[in-house]
């Protein structure tokens, strides 16, 4: 299963990359994150990891598996049968930016929970990009 958000920003893609990548203050942000720790030092690179609990959803530590620097990065969980990969992406757009959020679940398990929590993952991706347009544009 396949979900996405994206939404457009009225401030310039450094500064929104900035603020996106400090992952561990998402909860600042997003009430669709509790909490982020950092398991490994920052910054955001290949191989390292964060731990994310969600209202709702089980705590998953995500590894990042993907990163182009003030563009994108990937990041997968789960365990087995289930599979999340969760990309993020930062884009010029007009005087702004746009963000593109896409989450994939796979395996037996993933399609499963994906169709179970439907409704409250398209909820989140969007609480996501309307929190990082709030942040972006106060800053």
């Amino acid at each position: 299963m396949e979900f996405r958000a994206e939404i457009v920003i009225n401030a310039e893609p450094p500064h929104v990359w900035t603020i996106f990548t400090r992952v561990e203050e998402w909860p600042d942000w997003t009430p669709s994150v509790t909490e982020i720790v950092r398991l490994d030092p920052a910054p955001l690179a290949v191989g390292k990891r964060v731990r994310i609990k969600q209202p709702k959803l089980p705590t998953t530590v995500w590894t990042l598996t993907e990163l182009t620097e003030g563009r994108s990065w990937t990041w997968v969980g789960g365990g087995p049968g289930a599979r999340t990969t969760a990309v993020h992406e930062v884009q010029p757009h007009g005087d702004g930016t746009r963000v593109r959020l896409l989450l994939r679940q796979e395996g037996p398990l993933g399609t499963l929970v994906g169709k179970l929590t439907a409704g409250l993952t398209d909820r989140y991706l969007a609480m996501e990009c309307e929190g990082l347009k709030a942040r972006a544009e106060q800053d």
